[in-house]
């Protein structure tokens, strides 16, 4: 019997090298004759291990990493790697990164085959669909709302309330969006899920469907995307042949390709690009909910809240709202990125702190230099100084210190940071990505990031915080969306806290 021996397919793990690998171990294992299946998964988010190389035993998987082509000979050397390689992790699922992790929604990632149905049921897949059946529409929807489960995309609304009133909204077609443009820095769960486990997604949205009355979906993936689109795409034509989409199952998915606009990560916007317009913010009321994707009631969820769903129908609202702290239920993917150890993907219940999250799971800075800030939340994040690292991670803790979780992107800074510099790009990224709707987000962006050109060559600086400050108001109460509203969070976070990096002497008295 062939000995299975699992390589990650992962973008992440791809750009490290891991098909040189594949093809390394293949080439190897048949020069000596070795009986193997090599299977190809998503990434178990441990990126600092990829590629992290999984063998089959008896006694559970053991891991190898990071594996290089040039380990392969040597790690076959005497035929299967011995658990006293060098290069040995042990079994992946006793690593501390993952094994303090509660793993719900990527409980199958790195895990199975992402195009194997049977490894998907194997695995658990499907059931949350069954029982979505057997209880009917109306307590499904009732489901997903007693679990607490909230938009993971940024917003926080609860998934629940915006299901229950396309439910109740009469028309004669209904629409299931998925947003999955992840467009924020130092984020990639939605691309980890779609490579590594794509069933999970089309499960949500056909039980999103199901609920709430709609026959169709979209999944509007961002172009710099490829593997995941492709994946998705296989994936879609594979339940489809299965019968779990199509006209049998009264529901069907569509893959469509943004052209990586950020604010078409804003549900107005992408909805203006699926109907084939320019990605450009729509004005509220009315809601997506009462009139959206061609003017039909629609569910539009970040890919996370979907992929959530299957989990919360499977094993029961109460076990996922147990989970969690406040009004922040269940867990959060996050992802931690920039100058951090160990960064990768720690899935867990919403309440650890700042400091947990960088120091503990993430190993400090790579640098191995003091971490200065962290942003969470994407380029529209605020910046947390260390005396901020005990907040807890929960929708609540974070808004009240201005802060937003976002999609649970993490970048860590160490203290060579310049956080005058990070200001001024939160400014120009606003001013790059504008739709150019509002006259706040349009012009002010442009203004703001002259103004903080000028802060940084020390001209009248107290006047050009003063404006700053003023313009940083216009943009966050008079934006038509949370591009132009919460692009002051990083810009007034980083004057609040760190302001040290504003009080710039001229640039003429600097260089006498």
């Amino acid at each position: 019997m062939a000995t299975r021996i699992f390589v990650p397919r992962d973008a992440a793990a791809r750009a490290v090298g891991a098909d040189k690998v594949a093809a390394a171990i293949a080439d190897e294992t048949r020069r000596k004759g070795l009986a193997v299946e090599i299977v190809r998964t998503g990434s178990r988010g441990l990126f600092w291990l990829e590629p992290l190389v999984e063998i089959e035993t008896p006694g559970g998987r053991i891991g190898f990493g990071p594996v290089e082509a040039q380990d392969v000979a040597g790690l076959f050397a005497d035929g299967l790697p011995p658990a006293s390689h060098p290069l040995c992790v042990g079994r992946p699922e006793e690593i501390p990164f993952l094994k303090k992790q509660t793993r719900i929604t990527f409980a199958r990632c790195g895990i199975i085959d992402p195009l194997s149905l049977a490894d998907y049921r194997a695995h658990g897949g499907g059931r949350g669909l069954e029982r979505a059946r057997s209880i009917g529409a109306a307590a499904t929807v009732a489901e997903v709302t007693k679990s607490g489960l909230r938009g993971r995309g940024g917003a926080g609304f609860p998934t629940g309330i915006k299901w229950k009133t396309v439910a109740d909204t009469a028309a004669d077609r209904k629409y299931i969006v998925c947003n999955a443009d992840e467009g924020d820095s130092g984020t990639y769960a939605d691309r980890m899920i779609m490579e590594g486990d794509p069933f999970l997604l089309i499960e949500g949205m056909a039980i999103a469907g199901f609920a709430v009355g709609a026959t169709k979906g979209y999944v509007y993936i961002r172009s710099e995307y490829p593997d995941a689109i492709r994946v998705m795409e296989q994936a879609v034509a594979l339940a489809g042949r299965e019968g779990i989409l199509g006209e049998s199952a009264g529901f069907d998915i569509e893959i469509r390709v943004g052209a990586g606009a950020y604010v078409c990560g804003e549900e107005t916007s992408l909805l203006e690009s699926l109907e084939g317009k320019r990605g450009q913010v729509r004005a509220k009321p009315p809601l997506p909910a009462h009139k959206g994707l061609f003017g039909r009631p629609t569910v539009i969820n970040n890919l996370i809240s979907l992929a959530t769903v299957p989990a919360i129908l499977a094993d029961g609202a109460d076990a996922y709202a147990a989970l969690g702290m406040g009004r922040s239920r269940g867990t959060m993917p996050i992802q931690l990125a920039g100058n951090v150890r160990h960064g990768g993907l720690f899935e867990a219940a919403f309440g650890l702190t700042l400091g947990e999250i960088v120091d503990g799971i993430g190993g400090g800075t790579r640098s191995g230099r003091p971490a200065r800030a962290v942003q969470v939340g994407g380029p529209l994040g605020a910046y947390f100084p260390r005396k901020l690292f005990d907040t807890p991670f929960d929708y609540e803790s974070f808004a009240a210190l201005d802060g937003l979780i976002g999609h649970g992107g993490v970048v860590v800074f160490d203290d060579t940071v310049d956080m005058a510099h990070q200001a001024r790009f939160a400014l120009e990224f606003c001013a790059i990505e504008s739709c150019g709707k509002c006259t706040p987000c349009r012009i002010g962006s442009v203004r703001g990031t002259e103004t903080i050109d000028k802060i940084i060559r020390g001209e009248r600086v107290a006047a050009n915080l003063a404006l700053i400050t003023d313009l940083c108001q216009t943009l966050k109460f008079g934006s038509l969306c949370a591009l132009g509203g919460f692009t002051p969070y990083p810009v007034m976070s980083a004057i609040r806290h760190f302001p040290e990096d504003f009080d710039r002497p001229p640039l003429e008295a600097a260089a006498d």
